[in-house]
């Protein structure tokens, strides 16, 4: 951990990647899609709690009963894409903060108050989700995260017992970099941080 990744790594990870929206007609196998997981794992959550839940949509069964919560165009593209990973996060995941945080009762400050449980659930499902982009780039495999679809919808169809919720999709495959666009601008350093 003491040395920083080469140049190679950093440009596969963050400064060549590009969310895709045009895929190759290529397969993720199981054994990747299990590498990918036992990877994205290991990223941190408070008193690990990790609260993320993924559901990978790839049967043409799966992709038709996401597709009426899609909008616009995301309908397209995750047809298009060998796989299309719900990142859900489970509403009670503190039940299992005993076998994951056995060092103190760390489910006690979410059993009784919803709110924080929520607040947790979100913040640390979307560190995971994050997770499994940088991941699946670490794999050689593209990524096209979307917010644009109806999450009620996907509940419903998904996960119609409310115990996990959709935060956002993201498709999963090889880029066809015929789909890409331009690269968007990024705000620099002086506006966006402060060193105190």
């Amino acid at each position: 951990m003491a040395q920083s990744l080469d140049s190679v790594a950093l440009k596969q990870l963050f400064l060549s990647a590009r969310s895709h929206n045009l895929w190759q007609d290529r397969d993720i196998p199981d054994a990747l899609l299990q590498q990918l997981y036992q990877l994205l794992r290991q990223g941190p959550t408070s008193s690990n709690c990790c609260p993320a839940r993924f559901v990978f949509v790839r049967s043409p069964e799966a992709k038709q009963k996401l597709l009426p919560a899609l909008k616009g165009h995301n309908g397209e593209k995750m047809l298009q894409a060998p796989i299309t990973a719900i990142v859900a996060w489970d509403s009670r995941f503190y039940e299992l903060l005993p076998e994951l945080f056995p060092g103190y009762d760390a489910g006690a400050a979410y059993r009784e108050n919803p709110d924080a449980a929520f607040v947790a659930a979100l913040r640390n499902s979307s560190l995971q989700g994050a997770y499994l982009i940088l991941a699946a780039r670490a794999l050689g495999l593209d990524c096209g995260p979307m917010s644009g679809f109806d999450n009620a919808q996907v509940d419903s169809a998904f996960f119609p017992d409310g115990q996990w919720r959709s935060s956002f999709l993201c498709c999963l495959g090889y880029g066809d970099d015929a789909g890409l666009r331009p690269a968007g601008p990024r705000l620099p350093f002086e506006q966006t941080c402060r060193v105190l």
